[in-house]
Parts: structure tokens; sequence; C-alpha cells
């Protein structure tokens, strides 16, 4: 008995988190197998996860290879796009519906009007460009802070990001079985007209076709608004980029100036671009303050029951001016 607790004791907060996303999804699966096509593949595929997570964290506390421990930081990367994807077969079967029209609803009554199409009469090609480019850097802006922290060798800094960016992805994703929705693009405007109505400058285009393949709507997709990933209720995007511009500026990463400018165009490119309504943002903005309140509670938890060392923002430097 006590050998297999010193086994689950290896584990990282964030391998704990992600078991237990695997987990979470693998009992959705369960509850609701007369609606996902997928859910035996997703229980083996859980399960395989699971027990992968569960040897590198063995293997890394029992070896000093150098490679099998950057692995062991990194492999989060693969694991998160992988859960996206997953859930991408199961929120609208489950769901039956989508939340667009109350999102709308929410946007009319705060505004008077329809925000995205409000915008559109300010639209330019060189705005567009920048905002595309602005939010097509969503991913880059957190692996940048992470590596920053490692080349650092700020390993404790290192792994409570990572760890609060997965937790944010996580709780990103449930929000999404919760309020499934397609978004603006769909609903307030014409899908086939974006290129043509949002035209850039050079790179604008390609940027699109790459996040609507990740969206599971390559170009040339039939029917886009049925095979889409129901993914707007929270802002991902919002919530993930407040998350990193928070961290950053609290552990003062080097990163954090350029962070907050992009950051901030980022974060308007969502509803510019017509990817959301502004009431995902707020829902992003709450969800962003759940993910960084649960965060440290969560690694701190683990940490300790573990027998690591825990983790503590740096106090703030303040300079006095003495007369």
């Amino acid at each position: 008995m006590n050998s297999l607790k010193n086994y689950f004791l290896n584990l990282y907060a964030i391998d704990l988190l992600m078991i237990s996303f695997a987990t979470l999804l693998t009992l959705i699966n369960l509850v609701f197998f007369n609606k996902v096509e997928q859910w035996a593949i997703h229980i083996f595929l859980n399960s395989i996860f699971t027990i992968f997570i569960l040897f590198i964290a063995y293997k890394d506390a029992t070896t000093e290879n150098i490679f099998l421990k950057y692995f062991h930081y990194w492999y989060i990367l693969p694991a998160i796009f992988m859960s996206f994807k997953e859930i991408y077969f199961m929120i609208k079967p489950i769901a039956g519906v989508d939340c667009d029209q109350y999102l709308i609803a929410i946007d009319k009554f705060i505004f008077g009007v329809n925000p995205t199409q409000f915008l559109y009469q300010y639209s330019n090609p060189i705005i567009t460009e920048i905002l595309q480019l602005a939010y097509a850097s969503f991913f880059i802006m957190p692996l940048v802070l992470l590596l920053e922290l490692q080349i650092r060798k700020q390993i404790l800094n290192f792994k409570f990001v990572a760890f609060s960016l997965v937790l944010g992805f996580i709780l990103s994703y449930i929000g999404y079985f919760i309020v499934p929705a397609i978004g603006p693009r769909f609903t307030l405007h014409n899908f086939e007209m974006t290129n043509i109505e949002l035209p850039g400058l050079w790179l604008t285009n390609y940027l699109r076709e790459f996040i609507n393949a990740g969206e599971a709507i390559p170009t040339g997709t039939l029917n886009p608004i049925e095979v889409v990933q129901r993914d707007v209720f929270p802002s991902g995007h919002t919530q993930m980029t407040l998350v990193t511009i928070y961290l950053a500026h609290k552990l003062r990463a080097r990163f954090r100036f350029v962070i907050y400018p992009i950051g901030t165009l980022l974060i308007f490119a969502t509803v510019y671009l017509r990817y959301h309504y502004v009431v995902d943002l707020i829902g992003g903005l709450l969800f962003m303050t759940l993910t960084i309140y649960l965060a440290k509670l969560l690694f701190n938890w683990w940490n300790k029951i573990s027998g690591k060392e825990t983790f503590e923002y740096p106090q703030t430097i303040r300079t006095e001016i003495k007369l």
C-alpha cells in the first residue's frame, strides 16, 4: 500500500489535473454512450493517456534522464489539443441545441446593437490584418512565457504557470459543454462571405484557414455550421490571454511588455473578427478569475500532500522616496 501511495506522490499537480479531466471525460462518455458514437474509443484513449502519465511521472522520479524530464514538462501541449478534439465529438450530440440566441439577446440588451455588425462599418484591411495576426498569436504568448521561465530556470514558476494554463483550458472546455454555441460569424453574418467582407492584406486569409481547420472546418467543408466546434462561451481566447497577462505581470516576466499590447489587440479581435459575442468576453473574464483563484489553491494543496515545494507570487518591490 505504501509503495502504491509513493507511486502516486510522484505525480506533479498538473499530472493529477490531466488524469482527473481524462477521468471526467470518461465518465461523461459512459453516461452519454447512447449519444456519443465514439464513446468506446474515447474511453480507451483516456485510459491509455492516464497510464502514460503515471509511467512518465514514475520514470521521471526514478531516473536522471534530462530528455524525459523535459518531456514531462511539455507533454501537456499535445494533450490539451487532444482533449479539445475529444470534446468536439461530444458537445453537439450531448447538448442537442446551440445557445447562440441567448448570447445574441444578452449582447443586444447591453449594447442595443449586435457588436460585430456595429464594428463592420469601421472595418479596414490594415486593421483586419493586424487583428488577425494578434488573434493568431493566442498559443504563442503562453508558450513564450513558459519558455522564458524555463530558460531562467524558474522551475517552480514554470510548473505553476503550466498548471494554471491547463486548468484554464479545462474550465473553458467545461463551459463549452454548459453553453454550446457557434458564434456570430455563423449566426449574424454569412460565414462564406468573411474573406470578402473582412479582407486583410497578405496573411489574413491563410491565418483564417489555419484557425478554421483547427475548428474542424477546413476550406471546402460542406455546411460548416453543422460541423464547427462548439467553443464560443466562454471566450477561451479572452480567458487564457488574461491568465497569461496576469501571470506574466505577477512573475515580472521580461516578455510581459510584449504581451500587454498584443493581448489587448487579441481580445478586441475576438469580436471584430466575428469569432465571439461580447458576452463571451465577459464570460472569459469570469472564468479567468476562477482560474487564477483555483490554480494556486489546487497547486499548493497537492504539493503539500506530495511533499513538494509550494508556490507564492513574488513580493512586489516598492521604492520609497525619502524627503
